[in-house]
């Protein structure tokens, strides 16, 4: 028992032992933690403090040193170069392309790498060197002064030009500056020459333009760079695009080519310029089927899509206001797809290339038209580009040539001056430049020594004779030659200039073809047609096709009395109302003058029934006055017949008055003969009827009917009815009388000679009274018709009224109906048929008594009675 309980004290005492040990390990390894951090902080405020103190060291040292401006950027190097107490830049694209380069944006880009060498530009620079070379060694312009240049390569890239412009503007070298001094100073060059290209140069004018360091371009063309707002340092010795698309579309109008298609760069030179040729283009009544862009970088499925839509197209002169790189393009795409025949048309940065003629040695550019600066010669220029060691001797290019290279006998772009006008832009350029430095040296201290206003001003003549001048927005005179592409035999096209567009001229002058035959394509040398729809021919109209370009039309024949005497009307002009349209339509006749004509069928029918009355009542004159003593005839007073008679004759002859032409003094007496011949033979009818009728219906007692109604009174009783007719027509006369007129409106094609009215109150008031006296004339025959008589003059009467009142109610609507001179023959036909009436109705079975029944002839059986009869 004792043995246990000793054992258990034992474990008991061994186990706190044991805690007491593991307590004092934990312990100590968290000391050691602490110690551990406790350095590792201590070590970190130690290290920053040594941090600071070594900024404060190094800023100390940096304040110690002089403080410099350097270009931020890689400093590029001039591709030529050389000292002068005054630098002019030059800004030239040695290579049309550069290497593709992938930016990953982790480190810094490499420098542009440029190829495909240019030697147009090189020659543009060697102009610049050679007027500088020149200017030197003058000693009238700018003597004891020299001129230095700094020429840049740009290879036509827009970044790496702003980048050299600015290089140009501040200079490469690492400048000190007093402490606390801004980095700013004046320009490093007095002037930049360049760029060729539109889009550079705007990119050029656009960064330089604020610090007014001029720029001076040979070659760009846009004609947005004229805007001074935006480019106010910008000039150029080549006229703008603004004239140069203006008369591309006026050369397009001259050969009546209206069906056209265009296709540009797709830069500021192409875009600009096919603009403003597409807005004048428009106003000269000139459509594009189709107008198209692209550039000499774009993938080849763009191009064929160009090529597509040449195919499909039907106009064939193709507007080309491209840069010769991206001709080159084209032709070969032509080449390779064989289309040719197409009429060209050239903006002048391709059309005088003698390196883009080379190129085409399909010839599908023959018979090329275009636009050209004119042709300059540079005394001394050739010799100069050609001995290349004069312009190479500090130039960099040294480490490429010996200086020993002999250019004359080399056949290439660079040996090539088929450019000469361009290198005297160049020359020019630079000149203007020397002239206004020139001035700023010479002048006094009043005088403005910022260039820029002195180039502006400038205005001198080259040794050449060429004038130098800049308008208000920096351009120079437009003036063009007019160039077409001559195949020779050898197969060498000759640049042929066969006009001028001079825009100082008047305008109907500015366009000017000289005395020489032109080549069109396929060496035709007749002019290509090219348009929607054929010309219209005189006689016919335009009438536009729905859904398509004003050029297309179709030509449709005027109508009826209108006309069109010119090629392409838009309108057809109605002729004036005396004059009618021919079978063409294309001039105005004038128009048959129709009235009813004695010459003419109907009026000699007329005239001969007119007349044949006549001589019918001068007859029955006759056999009354040889019978004048006979009961029949002194019968109802027979001074009334014969007055009758001669009456008759009157209304006979009075309708040939309304035949032929008429006149004042016809149309006045045609209407009043009428009217009162008829009256004065219906008074004498109602003077017969009235006293018929007084005889036997008056027969109360102490009623005298000769009293009454004697000879006297008859006689007055005509004259006062007739009287009253006179005077109507008297005031119709004086106041609104008859008139010849022409009438337009029945025949489209006839005007009718007619006499108008005057007042057709007149008329009808003379129609009406006519009408009046024979109603009542008719009333009173109709009422002594049964009267107890052998021979009752009253039946007669009646029945000739009858007929007389049928045939002038009928003429009423016949008249009306009737168009032109047939209205006039109705009227005469009724005044015929009237007068016919009451001649052989009244006089007719007169005569038959006295020549075939004289036995009736006696008083005795005109006085005897028999029984009534109907009439």
């Amino acid at each position: 028992m004792g043995k246990i309980i000793c054992k258990a004290y034992v474990f008991v005492g061994s186990s706190i032992l044991h805690c007491d040990f593991i307590f004092k390990w934990a312990w100590l390894k968290c000391m050691y933690v602490f110690i551990v951090l406790y350095m590792y902080v201590f070590t970190c405020i130690l290290l920053y403090i040594l941090y600071i103190l070594l900024l404060f060291l190094l800023a100390s040292v940096s304040h110690a040193e002089e403080p410099v401006c350097r270009q931020r950027g890689d400093p590029g190097n001039p591709l030529l170069c050389k000292d002068g107490d005054i630098i002019l830049g030059g800004m030239f694209s040695f290579h049309t392309s550069w290497k593709d380069r992938k930016d990953t944006y982790t480190h810094k880009p490499l420098p542009l790498q440029c190829t495909s060498l240019n030697f147009r530009d090189l020659q543009f620079a060697q102009a610049m060197l050679f007027a500088i070379e020149e200017i030197n060694n003058s000693t009238d312009l700018l003597p004891g002064v020299t001129l230095g240049y700094k020429i840049f390569n740009t290879c036509g890239n827009v970044a790496r030009s702003v980048g050299l412009t600015l290089a140009l503007a501040n200079g490469n070298e690492i400048v000190s500056v007093p402490s606390k001094a801004s980095c700013t100073r004046p320009a490093h060059v007095q002037a930049i020459m360049g760029e060729t290209s539109s889009s550079p140069t705007i990119a050029i004018a656009t960064v330089i333009g604020p610090f007014y360091v001029p720029v001076i371009s040979h070659f760009a063309t846009c004609a947005c760079l004229s805007d001074k707002t935006k480019y106010p340092s910008f000039l150029r010795t080549i006229p703008s695009d603004y004239y140069q698309s203006r008369a591309l579309a006026h050369l397009v109008k001259h050969f009546g080519w209206t069906w056209v298609g265009a296709i540009r760069t797709n830069n500021d030179y192409g875009n600009n310029g096919m603009a403003t040729f597409t807005e004048t283009a428009q106003r000269l009544g000139i459509c594009l089927e189709y107008s198209v862009s692209f550039f000499r970088t774009d993938p080849s499925d763009k191009i064929r899509e160009i090529i597509r839509t040449i195919k499909a197209s039907t106009s064939k002169v193709i507007i080309a206001f491209l840069s010769h790189k991206e001709m080159d393009v084209l032709i070969h795409e032509f080449s390779y797809h064989n289309l040719s025949g197409y009429q060209w048309v050239g903006s002048e940065s391709w059309i005088f290339d003698s390196q883009t003629a080379k190129m085409d040695i399909h010839h599908i550019l023959n018979g090329a038209i275009g636009l050209s600066i004119p042709k300059a010669h540079v005394t001394g220029l050739r010799e100069f580009i050609l001995d290349f060691r004069q312009s190479t001797s500090s130039a960099n290019i040294q480490r490429e040539c010996t200086g020993h290279e002999d250019l004359n006998g080399v056949q290439n772009s660079f040996t090539d001056m088929s450019l000469m006008p361009i290198f005297n832009n160049v020359y020019k350029g630079v000149y203007a430049v020397a002239h206004a430095l020139h001035n700023i040296v010479s002048c006094n201290k009043a005088c403005s020594n910022k260039i820029l206003q002195h180039i502006r001003k400038s205005h001198f003549t080259t040794k050449e004779g060429d004038e130098v001048y800049f308008d208000e927005n920096g351009d120079p005179a437009a003036k063009y030659e007019i160039i077409n592409w001559q195949p020779k035999e050898n197969g060498v096209v000759e640049f042929v200039t066969v006009g001028l567009y001079d825009i100082s001229l008047a305008p109907e002058k500015k366009l000017h073809f000289q005395n020489k035959s032109l080549i069109w394509a396929r060496n035709s040398k007749l002019v290509p047609v090219s348009v929607c729809s054929e010309k219209c021919p005189p006689g016919t109209r335009k009438v536009l096709q729905k859904g398509r370009p004003v050029c297309c039309y179709d030509c449709i024949q005027c109508a009826e009395g209108e006309i069109s005497n010119v090629t392409d009307s838009a309108t057809c002009v109605r002729c004036l109302p005396e004059f009618w349209s021919n079978e063409r339509r294309d001039a105005c006749i004038k128009k048959e003058a129709v009235f009813l004509s004695y010459e003419e069928i109907m009026g000699a029918l007329l005239t001969a029934a007119s007349l044949f009355g006549t001589c019918m009542t001068a007859s029955v004159i006759l056999i009354f006055f040889k019978y004048r003593k006979t009961s029949i005839v002194r019968a109802n007073n027979s001074e009334l017949s014969f007055l009758l008679l001669f009456s008759l004759i009157l209304c006979f002859l009075c309708s040939l008055t309304f035949i032929g032409k008429p006149s004042d003094w016809s149309c006045m007496l045609r209407h009043t003969a009428f009217g009162i011949t008829f009256v004065l033979c219906i008074s004498c009818l109602l003077g017969k009827t009235m006293v018929v009728l007084m005889a036997f219906r008056a027969t109360g007692p102490g009623i005298n009917v000769k009293k009454w109604f004697g000879h006297v009174q008859q006689r007055l009783c005509v004259l006062g009815f007739t009287l009253i007719q006179v005077i109507i027509c008297i005031i119709w006369l004086t106041t609104s009388p008859p008139f010849p007129s022409q009438n337009f409106k029945e025949f489209k094609d006839k005007i009718i000679l007619e006499c108008a009215l005057g007042s057709a109150v007149g008329y009808w008031a003379v129609i009406g009274y006519i009408g009046i006296l024979a109603i009542l004339c008719f009333i009173f025959a109709f009422l002594a018709r049964k009267l107890p008589d052998n021979f009752n003059e009253a039946k007669l009467i009646t029945f000739s009224m009858l007929i007389f009142c049928a045939v002038w109610i009928t003429f009423i609507p016949a008249y009306v109906s009737s168009p032109g001179k047939f209205s006039v023959a109705v009227e005469i036909f009724a005044i015929l048929a009237s007068s016919f009436g009451l001649l052989i109705c009244i006089f007719i079975p007169k005569c038959y008594i006295i020549l075939l029944k004289p036995e009736k002839n006696t008083k005795k059986n005109m006085m005897g009675k028999k029984s009534p009869h109907l009439f």
